[in-house]
């Protein structure tokens, strides 16, 4: 069945509207925040920032198989094939989602031995403004 040439140029014609459309709202703004922090240029902290990032959506990803498997479990009907798959899903999910979270912990872990990268460090020990000579102590 091949799509009328009406269809055809109205898809194109919404699809350039909505492309060019949101180049000229984009543009209007005064800027686009930058995602990896408006001083962020530690390369440390933004490597730190997507390995997280990717980490997040592998687990949205295992979530995802973990509640297929259990869909495909209760809507066996009894076929013990189905209902092996299912409990299978479930449990490599449940795996992958145990490995994510070691990861995530091995990766702030790292990250933040490493130099801090993991966020801002309180400052520890003297800090004082030389022009009046009045220093304070900090604690950690």
């Amino acid at each position: 069945m091949k799509p009328s040439k009406k269809i055809v140029l109205i898809a194109l014609t919404l699809l350039f509207l909505f492309v060019f459309g949101a180049a000229a709202v984009l543009a209007e703004t005064e800027g686009l925040p930058n995602p990896l922090g408006d001083k962020n240029t530690d390369p440390r902290v933004i490597i730190g920032n997507v390995i997280k990032a990717g980490l997040g959506i592998v687990g949205s990803l295992a979530l995802a198989v973990f509640i297929f498997g259990g869909f495909t479990w209760v809507i066996a009907a009894g076929n013990d094939e189905k209902i092996k798959k299912g409990k299978d899903m479930i449990m490599w999910a449940a795996l992958g989602l145990i490995v994510i979270f070691l990861s995530y912990a091995l990766v702030t872990f790292v990250l933040g031995a490493i130099g801090g990268a993991g966020g801002e460090q309180p400052p520890v020990g003297r800090v004082g403004e030389p022009e009046t000579g009045k220093v304070e102590e900090i604690k950690p």
